[in-house]
């Protein structure tokens, strides 16, 4: 099967019909492979990547975002790690959100998400992004008096409003040239307190755990209403989710990559024309150069 046809299979262009429950996090396609194999099929995946981003730049029309949402320990900052490590560093730019800001809070919610969306020709990843607060704000409504919001602006209402906003937000980039891929690495409780374990029993691991990791598991089923909600109400063709297994990283981040690379394949980025005046002159500097004394 070939790695932009497993991709497609993946992304919820249905989200009517979605039910998280349909999803298995260990899903790997019928495929059994070793870790040789799959390290090879990454790498064709991330040799044609860093082509298309070379297009990207040179074509100077699109720009890509990549957003990436998980629960704790299900793979994003492996992800950005493998799948974007054959990337030119120049072109990337990633930016992990983390608890608002007095700043931020000061603003609407979508104001932080705005200030780093990648420029023509780039790509920007977001390590969580605007959607969290559609699913940490959500399970602890506690975090909306924060904000600061009008108490009329605060009532049960929100929700739906909010994924409004962001529909009209992602609709008006993808109008302006931005490809918009939204990941939601979809890991099961049971490989998640897995690598908890992992990180507590591994001396080089442990400082990425935290006690509020714990915490955080015992509101799972709240989660992922959150998570089944927001997916249902934000993928559309302009800005799709993409349900990704995340119970075995070697498949997440084949699935991650050849969503990438079939979705900018379809821009049919070209390397921009030399033509007319600007040709002759190109050449015109070729005989100039090679009349030069070595």
């Amino acid at each position: 099967m070939k790695l932009e046809h497993i991709a497609k299979r993946f992304r919820i262009d249905k989200p009517e019909a979605f039910r998280l429950a349909d999803h298995d996090p260990a899903d790997c396609c019928g495929m059994s492979i070793d870790k040789t194999d799959a390290k090879g099929m990454l790498e064709d995946g991330i040799a044609r990547l860093s082509e298309l981003q070379q297009r990207l730049y040179a074509h100077d029309r699109w720009s890509v975002l990549i957003v990436l949402q998980a629960m704790d320990a299900a793979g994003k900052d492996g992800v950005i790690k493998h799948v974007m490590t054959g990337l030119n560093p120049q072109g990337v730019e990633v930016h992990p959100f983390k608890q608002p800001s007095a700043e931020e809070l000061d603003h609407d919610f979508l104001w932080r998400a705005g200030k780093r969306l990648p420029e023509r020709g780039r790509i920007g990843i977001f390590n969580r992004s605007h959607y969290e607060e559609v699913l940490v704000v959500r399970v602890h409504p506690e975090l909306l008096a924060n904000q600061k919001l009008p108490a009329r602006l605060a009532g049960r209402d929100i929700w739906r409003r909010r994924f409004e906003d962001i529909r009209c937000f992602e609709r008006h980039l993808a109008g302006s040239g931005m490809l918009v891929l939204k990941f939601f690495l979809n890991v099961s409780r049971k490989e998640q307190r897995q690598r908890f374990l992992d990180r507590i029993d591994q001396p080089d691991k442990r400082w990425k755990f935290s006690m509020s990791d714990v915490t955080e598991r015992k509101l799972w089923p709240k989660y992922m209403a959150a998570y089944e909600d927001m997916i249902r109400a934000t993928s559309r063709p302009e800005a799709p989710w993409y349900v990704v297994p995340a119970d075995n990283k070697w498949f997440t981040r084949a699935v991650v990559a050849a969503a990438m690379v079939e979705a900018l394949d379809r821009l049919k980025l070209d390397y921009p024309k030399v033509e007319g005046k600007a040709l002759k002159d190109l050449h015109k500097a070729g005989k100039a150069l090679k009349a030069e004394k070595r």
